[in-house]
């Protein structure tokens, strides 16, 4: 599960409140190797300063702090999983379209071999599209899932291919230009075929939704109380006989000649492993791969979770499932992490009292943990990132997804904090200022809305997603909640951060100096959730991502049980639409009971009530407010989409061939890294 910083949202970055004291800071000398010298460390400084605007999207640059602190044995995991990561690229590509490589190679082509007039119009927009394209993995939008239909036309293109010998055959260059065919990569709307009316290639061609349900209804049924994450790493196909089979992601199967590539670097990085839980997660990763048994999975995900010692971690592998309609299969990704001590220290109070939260929680006590397993929270700064993560990343996550580890062994929250760093900097207050309701919430904001969102952000990985239990007997969130799941589950963690913000229990831990703190992230919310998020979202168009649904169901749900009693209101000033929040005690009661009815939904596995929730709430917008946002953005001119590029690593070699240092650098450009990238980790054709 994870967290994007699109809207309210942000994280735990840099220190928290000083209050918090230093008990429990851990050394990071104690996981330093004393045998590996820093002087040996080849350093270079970089910068992160740089950004490109293309479309509705701004590409940043984040720095690594603490890299060069590393010993050289940790630079080299480091930078081994690094590779790891970037060398399974090619799979979050044919994963997202089964065209997306063959248009990406011609694409890149033209780039590097157009010789003609650069300064047309025509050819801007081809390079527009091409970032869209390199920004999200393919030529669906990485957000709304829609496909972007190309500003050049058909004629222009094809004289780009034939000029620089590119080529593609008539039904790809169809599938781009014609806006019917493939419209949309994840389809959740329940009256279609979820798998037909989706161009994800988690599916063969001519595989239904009842295909699917009908494949896995038995061995869900047999799964026993510890079910594996059945269709997670595998493309369901049908022959035409009929017969639906898995083509499983692992060495010797489908994507091989990439997993090997991703193998070889994980092997590399378990021999410098900094302990030996580390080491054994790795080896049971790289199992995984090689054998495809989900088993296997499972094995790895409760060694990973528990091996919480050392300063290097990482996310790999095909985990989230949101770009699956049906919930079920892995998007390829991989984050390098390291840990960033300071923040982390003193984010280890949420997690000591995370059982404190579940007892005060407003669900019904039948729906409660009495005993809520550990949950590690680090805030960490990334080093690198791939598939899926990139380069539109998350800024916090929580893993493993799989809910009876989760119970019985607990979890690993992170917030990626250089990220989130990287994000202050490039953000302003124009958003801010034109969508909050008066001076006060906009002072409010300014004073407490940056640690704000940073602790609704922790709270809704350590305490929201550990809380709650399935009743006996309840089949997993997947098979019970089906399309809808994604979307309740981060509602239940957001309700659950929102209703402990206007908690004096914060206040008390020293994790904020008052009340206002909450108040600011509820008047974020509510602004976010009834309005500005929906400057993503194209004229007419529904709500079809998981966090956006979520985000608006939520505050729509608490506007309308709130307005009724004046807890929230609705404004219109100058042609302007303003919510204000006249009781926030009140409105802390409403999340309340939406906590309370979301967590009975996915106790007890109600669909109907979980589909309800979602259509009725969080999947339709106000078209005359949507067209408001619209014209109040637009005079901002701020993108409303941020991604990264990846500082580059290099290793130096001595003349025996042994690493002496790994140095570090920005890229040039997007385009140039995005080329780098297709060259060095092309497996894939």
């Amino acid at each position: 599960m994870k967290l994007n910083q699109y809207g309210y949202i942000t994280a735990i970055a840099g220190s928290m409140l000083m209050s918090c004291g230093s008990d429990g800071t851990e050394s990071k000398d104690s996981t330093t190797d004393s045998t590996e010298k820093k002087d040996t460390v080849i350093t270079s400084e970089i910068s992160a300063d740089m950004k490109e605007t293309f479309g509705d999207i701004q590409i940043l640059q984040y720095q690594i702090p603490g890299f060069y602190q590393l010993s050289l044995k940790q630079q080299k995991l480091v930078y081994y999983l690094y590779e790891a990561g970037l060398s399974g690229r090619d799979m979050i590509w044919d994963q997202n379209y089964r065209h997306n490589l063959a248009i990406r190679s011609a694409l890149e082509n033209i780039v590097q071999n157009f010789d003609g007039d650069k300064s047309t119009e025509e050819w801007s927009n081809f390079m527009e599209y091409t970032n869209r394209v390199w920004f999200s993995n393919g030529i669906h939008h990485h957000y709304s899932m829609d496909k972007f239909i190309p500003k050049f036309s058909q004629p222009y293109f094809t004289d780009l291919l034939s000029s620089t010998s590119t080529t593609l055959s008539d039904e790809v260059v169809t599938a781009i230009f014609d806006k019917n065919i493939d419209a949309k990569r994840v389809s959740l709307d329940p009256k279609k075929d979820l798998v037909l009316s989706s161009a994800t290639n988690f599916y063969g061609p001519n595989v239904t939704q009842k295909d699917v349900e009908t494949f896995y209804a038995d061995i869900m049924a047999n799964g026993g109380d510890k079910p594996v994450e059945f269709g997670l790493n595998s493309r369901l196909v049908k022959d035409a006989d009929g017969n639906v089979t898995e083509e499983v992601w692992k060495v010797g199967g489908k994507y091989s000649a990439a997993i090997e590539e991703v193998v070889k670097w994980l092997s590399l990085a378990q021999g410098v492993a900094e302990n030996d839980e580390q080491g054994k997660a790795l080896g049971l990763l790289i199992e995984y791969y090689q054998t495809g048994d989900l088993e296997k999975w499972s094995e790895f995900n409760i060694t990973w979770s528990q091996a919480t010692e050392g300063d290097i971690d990482y996310i790999q592998g095909f985990v989230e499932v949101y770009g699956d309609p049906k919930g079920m299969r892995g998007s390829y990704e991989s984050i390098v992490q390291i840990k960033d001590f300071d923040a982390s220290a003193r984010m280890k109070v949420m997690a000591d009292n995370v059982q404190w939260f579940e007892d005060q929680s407003s669900i019904a006590d039948e729906h409660k943990k009495p005993d809520v397993k550990g949950v590690s929270y680090k805030v960490v700064n990334v080093a690198g990132e791939a598939g899926d993560a990139s380069p539109s990343t998350p800024i916090g996550v929580n893993l493993p997804n799989n809910e009876w580890i989760r119970e019985d062994h607990g979890s690993k929250s992170v917030s990626l904090g250089n990220i989130v760093e990287a994000y202050d900097n490039a953000s302003g207050e124009g958003i801010l200022s034109e969508f909050a309701n008066d001076q006060e919430e906009i002072d409010r904001a300014i004073k407490h809305g940056k640690l704000a969102s940073k602790l609704h952000t922790a709270m809704h990985e350590v305490i929201g997603h550990a809380s709650g239990k399935l009743n006996e007997g309840v089949g997993t969130p997947k098979e019970t909640l089906k399309n809808y799941a994604s979307t309740l589950e981060e509602a239940r963690a957001d309700l659950v951060a929102l209703y402990f913000l206007m908690d004096e229990k914060l206040v008390d831990l020293g994790l904020m100096e008052s009340l206002e703190v909450g108040k600011a992230e509820y008047d974020s919310y509510i602004r976010n959730g009834l309005m500005v998020q929906m400057r993503r979202l194209e004229p007419g168009a529904d709500i079809e991502e998981a966090h956006m649904r979520n985000r608006q169901l939520v505050a729509g749900w608490a506007f309308e049980k709130g307005v009724a009693n004046n807890v929230i209101t609705k404004d219109v000033r100058d042609g302007k639409t303003f919510f204000e929040i006249n009781d926030y005690v009140a409105l802390k009661g409403i999340f309340g009971d939406l906590l309370k009815e979301i967590q009975r939904i996915k106790s007890e596995g109600d669909y109907a009530a979980g589909h309800d929730l979602v259509e009725n709430y969080g999947v339709k917008v106000d078209k005359g407010i949507h067209a408001e946002v619209l014209e109040r953005s637009k005079a901002l001119n701020i993108p409303p989409y941020n991604g990264f590029m990846n500082p580059v690593l290099t290793s130096v070699m001595d003349d025996a061939g042994e690493i002496i240092g790994i140095t570090m650098k920005q890229p040039g450009s997007f385009a140039e890294q995005m080329l780098d990238y297709s060259a060095r980790y092309g497996f894939l054709k």
